[in-house]
């Protein structure tokens, strides 16, 4: 079966980075094989075992049916893969053979996936020149809980998949229809769900305890300790220290910042990550 022989509606998982919030486009078409719907102009693989000449590619005619060698006019549309193939089982025992073994793999289909933070996630056909707006409209818009950043899978003649990133807030409010790109049929648009990560800060802030963000929008040391309400009159600014466990090794590392030489612009503030802690002595 081709990589992207299946259409499917894939399954969110939460991971640390918003474009990891996905299963993969490819791995994602695998988990509800079953469930695609043949249409129109789709491409079907047919194989019998038993009768090789009935072996052979054919595409959906608009009205859902395809012609077979021996068989004749055949009604598919509606019906998933399985359904056809024991369909065609059906039919083959009544006029042929007995206990045929018949697979079908469907090659291409006419429709795009939308999967994640959307109203409806689900399968869409095609009908004319679509583009992401349109798309992401049809499947009721972003949900609350969207990242700024959409994904979108496609695989080119070569094989080789493409992963296109689009830029939400550029696209919306900055003017920039150039992102509001023209979709292919079998395209995979991903909306990872924005996640809320967390660093602690303690010591000499007003606030101490659990500082929240959300991951696509990052958050700098200075702006955790805002939120902590601010170091109090007694904070050592110059010796501020995060610790962060490395992703690797798996080890403490600690990472001593001068905030205020970050307040007076002297240095650069610090992105920090899920899971830092900050002490302000």
């Amino acid at each position: 079966m081709g990589n992207y022989a299946i259409l499917v509606i894939a399954a969110v998982l939460l991971c640390s980075s918003p474009l990891q919030t996905f299963v993969g486009p490819q791995e994602a078409q695998q988990l509800q094989i079953n469930d695609y719907r043949i249409g129109p102009k789709d491409l079907l693989e047919i194989n019998v075992f038993e009768l090789p000449e009935l072996n052979q590619t054919v595409r959906v005619s608009e009205d859902g049916s395809i012609t077979l060698s021996l068989l004749g006019k055949v009604e598919v549309g509606k019906l998933t893969a399985q359904e056809l193939e024991q369909k065609l089982v059906s039919l083959l025992n009544q006029q042929f053979t007995k206990e045929a073994h018949v697979t079908v793999f469907i090659r291409e289909y006419q429709k795009i996936s939308v999967i994640g933070a959307v109203g409806r996630p689900g399968m869409y056909e095609i009908i004319g020149p679509t583009t992401l707006l349109q798309i992401i409209a049809q499947a009721g818009g972003l949900a609350a809980s969207a990242t700024k950043e959409i994904s979108v899978f496609r695989l080119g003649r070569d094989g080789e998949q493409t992963h296109i990133i689009v830029n939400w807030d550029e696209l919306m409010f900055n003017g920039r229809p150039d992102l509001n790109i023209e979709l292919q049929p079998q395209d995979v648009v991903a909306v990872p769900i924005d996640q809320t990560l967390n660093v602690f800060v303690y010591g000499e802030v007003q606030r101490p305890g659990v500082v929240t963000f959300l991951s696509s929008r990052k958050i700098t040391l200075l702006q955790a300790i805002a939120q902590a309400g601010g170091t109090t009159p007694w904070a050592k600014k110059t010796r501020v220290t995060i610790k962060r466990r490395d992703k690797t090794s798996g080890r403490e590392i600690q990472i001593r910042v001068n905030i205020k030489a970050i307040i007076n612009n002297k240095n650069t503030d610090v992105f920090l990550e899920e899971g830092d802690v900050i002490i302000v002595p």
